[in-house]
């Protein structure tokens, strides 16, 4: 069992791919790997005007919007309306995309995995939640508000808001919010 705390304050914001913002890196499988390279990748992304989206071919990705009024997503040609909160909206990163903001900046949490080697299912939970990575697999808990906690058999841990947890490994913990996470769960492809 492995679990580590990933602190919200340590995340550095780092350019787009294409250049046309900043990314936040929480968690890459494996640990360290590059833009051409990772399995899968989380990050939160701060999208303050209009733009395309980076290209990545042979990746999908779910998008969930946690701060703002949401986008409307274009992907390869077809509108997709994403303004409902704490909605994961998956899809293909290998096809045009571009975002228009229905209504001022919005942070998005993104979630990017290589199709062919990785699965990622996100889920927004509320309450308590028991931490179970599939064999083989991990599980990534971003907390969306202050006062989160995980208890495992070391005691009890506080997070705050985009603090995370990952975890692989076998019964790694319990997660509490006191009001909502993301939770996202990748496999073997």
């Amino acid at each position: 069992m492995t679990v580590r705390i990933l602190r919200a304050a340590g995340l550095t914001p780092t350019p787009w791919k294409n250049g046309g913002g900043l990314t936040r890196e929480i968690a890459t499988g494996p640990e360290g790997a590059g833009a051409d390279a990772f399995d899968w990748r989380v990050s939160l992304a701060d999208v303050t005007a209009d733009g395309p989206f980076s290209a990545f071919p042979g990746v999908d990705r779910i998008l969930t919007v946690v701060e703002g009024a949401g986008m409307d997503l274009v992907v390869g040609g077809e509108h997709h309306i994403v303004d409902e909160p704490l909605w994961p909206h998956g899809f293909p990163g290998d096809l045009p995309t571009e975002g228009f903001l229905l209504g001022g900046p919005v942070v998005n949490l993104n979630v990017m995995y290589r199709r062919a080697r990785t699965r990622a299912e996100t889920a927004v939970v509320c309450g308590t939640v028991r931490l179970l990575p599939p064999e083989g697999g991990a599980v990534l808990a971003v907390s969306l508000d202050d006062g989160a906690e995980l208890e495992n058999g070391a005691g009890g841990v506080r997070l705050d808001r985009y603090d995370a947890v990952l975890a692989a490994g076998e019964s790694p913990g319990v997660l509490r919010t006191m009001g909502q996470a993301v939770l996202i769960t990748f496999s073997g492809g």
